[in-house]
């Protein structure tokens, strides 16, 4: 085999290949079938081992104390050297055993099936209106799916959640695209790199430090209250722990639902057969959502750090070393899906990793289910016309499958949020 044909660094992690070409499936593939453990050098910094297939990334994820989820969180175009890389927050993403599982406890029962299944009304309440307003009264229309839909839907949910006030929501998308685009000069401030993210940081962590000591004297019902008050080995959770927590709500409640959302909304227009499929049997609704998280994969990457030496498909991969886990990658493997590069909303089994696997996986995935769901039931049910107005703006990020604009031409049955019963 040829190991200089292979594709290069920016092919297969490159913030501009995904900007402007969206993921680099062709390329994946031939790492899976060529080269599935492969060593990509980054100028300037600290190399990785680029992990391609699901049987690869499953065992490695599923065990935490040998491949450690710090010091790297994942593979950015800088290439920075391990020691060096920014410590911007504290949180699930970053943390090992032991310290995950007690942080992860505190807020988990806010993501129960239970507990999410009690917050299915009001998320199809919203998705309603939301419906109404961009259908008007029927008639053929343009708009941008993200910017009329996918954000507020996501942005609503959350903001309920954590009980920030309707008049600050603009300041949770504003910090979302700040730290999720952190690459994208749409969203960057100043002329440092990764400026812009650093204000978001701040401007979040000020906030939300309001926030929790306004809810320690008056707690409500809402997980501001919940994790301000909370106590860990009879101490309250430390500062930069807690403010790190909001931070990864935020930016992950936000970001990979909204996208996906997008990318299955997109998924749909570019195979209308499943349209029709979706259209003629809404009941097929619950594994579409699982293709549609398959398909979207909307995290892209994460590292995992070994503690010791091993081997791994004849490739001798050392401590300390990084190992980059391709999701979406993962989602087209061809010994794990029969195939993989079609879109079918009834796929079953559908082993997929579009919510990560092992002890990190989502901890938002029950709510991510509930909205999707809701989503493509209610657009399965009043969407009469939809096919693009233009084209689709990804964010430019090794990280996260962005969509920033999802232009539409559309036709929604017209309906009243409050008459409609039902689902």
């Amino acid at each position: 085999m040829d190991k200089s044909a292979l594709p290069t660094t920016e092919d297969i992690i490159g913030p501009d290949t995904f900007a402007q070409h969206g993921y680099p499936h062709a390329a994946w593939k031939r790492l899976r079938n060529e080269a599935p453990v492969h060593w990509f050098d980054l100028d300037g910094g600290v190399g990785f081992w680029a992990i391609t297939k699901r049987e690869d990334i499953v065992s490695i994820s599923k065990q935490p104390n040998r491949f450690l989820n710090g010091p790297r969180l994942a593979i950015f175009e800088e290439g920075a050297p391990v020691e060096g890389e920014r410590t911007l927050a504290r949180h699930l993403l970053n943390m090992d055993p032991p310290d995950h599982q007690a942080f992860r406890r505190v807020g988990a029962g806010w993501f129960t099936p239970r507990s999410i299944q009690r917050r299915s009304e009001e998320v199809r309440r919203i998705t309603r209106e939301l419906l109404d307003t961009m259908a008007g009264d029927g008639e053929e229309r343009e708009g941008d799916f993200v910017a009329d839909f996918a954000a507020p839907l996501t942005l609503n949910v959350l903001a309920d959640m954590l009980g920030v006030p309707r008049a600050d929501w603009h300041l949770m998308f504003q910090w979302t695209n700040q730290i999720a685009g952190s690459a994208d000069a749409e969203y960057q401030s100043g002329d440092e790199p990764y400026e812009g993210v650093e204000q978001a940081r701040v401007g979040l962590f000020e906030y939300f430090t309001d926030l929790a000591e306004e809810r320690r004297k008056v707690p409500r019902d809402d997980m501001v209250s919940v994790l301000a008050n909370v106590e860990m080995d009879g101490e309250p959770m430390p500062a930069f722990e807690l403010l790190s927590y909001f931070l990864l709500l935020v930016v992950a409640g936000n970001e990979t639902t909204r996208n996906s959302a997008s990318g299955g909304l997109l998924a749909l227009i570019d195979h209308p057969g499943e349209m029709a499929k979706l259209h003629k049997d809404p009941s097929l609704v619950d594994d579409a959502v699982e293709e549609i998280a398959r398909w979207t994969a909307p995290v892209i990457q994460f590292c995992r750090t070994p503690t010791e030496d091993f081997e791994l498909r004849g490739q001798t991969i050392k401590a300390n070393e990084s190992m980059c886990l391709l999701y979406p990658s993962a989602n087209r493997d061809e010994e794990a899906f029969d195939n993989p590069d079609q879109f079918r909303i009834d796929r079953n089994p559908n082993p997929h990793v579009g919510f990560g696997i092992g002890e990190h996986f989502c901890l938002g995935a029950h709510l991510a289910r509930l909205e999707l769901r809701v989503i493509f039931e209610e657009l399965a049910a009043r969407l009469e016309s939809v096919e693009l107005a233009g084209p689709v703006e990804r964010m430019r990020s090794s990280f996260l499958g962005g969509v920033k604009r999802m232009p539409l031409r559309y036709r929604l049955r017209p309906g009243s949020a409050a008459a409609l019963t039902g689902g």
